[in-house]
């Protein structure tokens, strides 16, 4: 027979009992960082974001919006400054005073954290925890026996964010949603090159796009997403590419002939509209060819709108270029 005194001894090692399932969640959480490229720990996560959030803070400010002690502000943000996320600097008006901020590199990560693995733990988390009640007690043996039965790791592998209902994945049978690695980065250059070459030439742009995927779309803040069709594997794939603060190309989108029928692809667009949600996405955009009919009514299903002010600003981006749409929510047909 098992055993637990924590549980057995609730009240009185409550401390223990919390600290053990923070650790608990922790650890699957830097398993979800480590699936999706991310080298931070669960731990240094809430300095990077109080600074990507309020700008450079001093170690005091740090200390006050984390709650927690200075010698452990002081450690994480050591550790940070010594992989190359956070520098410090001398504060213009007092210059005794240093503050903390984001490198490029940190600012980077956080951009990826954002939108490949913080959806996915906050779509994991409101399902292990929406179902809890009673007293705290009970609230924390019932989320211990969800862990149990289905870690957290295992729950943010399977969440989408897709139709903006909190669905996860697993309730649309036969397809699921797969972050970009570079072990996919052939299947972007193979799906997008299909349907651009069986309709127009490539250009130099596609060219550029499709073979430095990484370092023109991830790594400037960006997002790709492919869905898996069961029993065929990736069919189709998307892109955001940021184009400043705020403003965002729904690009290079598409999905193979052999997966036609299935809606992959609207299911694929309304996971990239959700993650462009939660970026943040003031202005989202996109160019399109009248060649593009089905595309085109698809875009108009979930929200996108003709727009000759996208067209005149950045139109002009691809030869074939004749369509230009910015998205409006209010706008999706139903």
């Amino acid at each position: 027979m098992a055993h637990d005194i924590l549980a057995d001894l609730g009240e009185l090692f409550l401390g223990s009992r919390l600290k053990r399932l923070a650790e608990r969640l922790q650890g699957d959480a830097a398993r979800v960082a480590q699936a999706a490229g991310i080298d931070i720990q669960p731990a240094q996560f809430p300095l990077l974001a109080a600074i990507d959030r309020y700008g450079p803070l001093t170690v005091g400010d740090a200390v006050e919006a984390l709650g927690i002690s200075q010698p452990a502000v002081t450690r994480t943000a050591t550790g940070l400054i010594e992989i190359g996320l956070l520098a410090a600097e001398r504060s213009g008006s007092d210059l005794r005073q240093k503050r903390l901020v984001l490198t490029a590199a940190g600012t980077a990560a956080m951009q990826r954290a954002k939108t490949a693995m913080w959806p996915q733990l906050d779509g994991a988390v409101r399902e292990l925890c929406g179902p809890v009640s009673g007293s705290f007690l009970a609230q924390i043996a019932q989320i211990e026996a969800g862990l149990d039965a289905m870690p957290l790791e295992a729950r943010a592998r399977r969440w989408t964010p897709g139709s903006g209902s909190g669905l996860p994945e697993a309730r649309m049978p036969g397809l699921a949603i797969r972050e970009y690695d570079d072990s996919l980065a052939e299947d972007f250059h193979r799906i997008n090159a299909e349907w651009i070459s069986s309709m127009f030439a490539l250009e130099d742009n596609d060219v550029q796009i499709l073979t430095r995927p990484r370092e023109l779309i991830v790594d400037r803040g960006g997002l790709i997403l492919f869905v898996e069709a069961e029993g065929l594997g990736i069919v189709g794939t998307c892109a955001l590419i940021r184009i400043a603060d705020g403003v965002f190309e729904l690009t290079k989108m598409g999905v193979l002939e052999s997966a036609r029928g299935r809606k992959a692809g609207e299911y694929l667009l309304a996971a990239m509209l959700e993650r462009a949600g939660a970026m943040a996405a003031e202005t989202l955009y996109l160019l399109t060819s009248v060649k593009c009919a089905s595309a085109i009514h698809l875009y108009e299903k979930l929200g996108f709108v003709h727009d000759a002010g996208i067209m005149r600003d950045h139109g002009s981006r691809y030869a074939r270029c004749d369509v230009a749409m910015r998205y409006r929510p209010q706008a999706a047909l139903r």
